[in-house]
């Protein structure tokens, strides 16, 4: 369950970073498209290369809801892989459980996407995964556990009810909504994943520590 405190900071953190966490942030920057604070409306002068390259690395840690740690960790995967280290990173993060499950229209939000992995609720290939950093191989199916689809958050999920707040499904996702099951038909290609971030200032950032 999300705490009235913790949808302030993502708020806040969105309108720090540009880039809406939740569909109340969203709504709160269609109205305040600046940042936070006294001096939110004032022009700053212009940012440093380093705090450019910090918001955007920011802007995609944010947008899974991962720790800096993991983000490292798969930085370093997406290094070793043949291809852009960009691109690879972002792939590699889009097949997550969690995002997966959050892009299928499961949940309204990130965190209410890994609450119902964390909490027993979503199948991989009918076998239960309760981990967020699951990642999911083209060809799997996810689908909520036969014994959770009558719960509320799912009868809203399978009736349509995040589609005006969630971005169009990607066309990597096969998803039977009303049957509350999706399956990753390919890899991700990063022009098709719905994430606001210059993924090639995140590897700059990284390249330079």
């Amino acid at each position: 369950m999300v705490t009235k405190s913790q949808d302030r900071r993502k708020v806040r953190l969105s309108r720090a970073l540009g880039v809406a966490l939740t569909p109340k942030a969203a709504r709160y920057l269609e109205k305040r498209p600046y940042a936070p604070g006294e001096h939110g409306r004032t022009k700053r002068k212009a940012d440093s290369d380093f705090a450019v390259r910090l918001r955007e690395k920011q802007r995609l840690r944010e947008q899974y809801g991962i720790r800096e740690k993991q983000l490292v960790i798969q930085f370093k995967e997406a290094r070793r892989k043949d291809g852009l280290t960009g691109e690879n990173l972002v792939e590699q993060l889009e097949m997550r459980l969690d995002a997966l499950v959050l892009r299928a229209g499961f949940a309204r939000t990130t965190a209410q996407a890994r609450q119902l992995v964390v909490h027993r609720h979503i199948l991989v290939d009918g076998e239960l995964v309760d981990r967020p950093s699951f990642r999911v191989k083209p060809g799997q199916l996810i689908h909520v556990k036969p014994k959770s689809e009558a719960l509320e958050p799912f009868q809203v999920a399978a009736a349509g009810g995040h589609a005006e707040v969630l971005p169009n499904i990607p066309a990597y996702l096969e998803v039977e909504l009303d049957k509350l099951q999706a399956r990753l038909v390919r890899r991700p290609k990063r022009s098709e994943v719905p994430v606001t971030c210059d993924v090639q200032l995140v590897v700059e950032y990284y390249a330079a520590r």
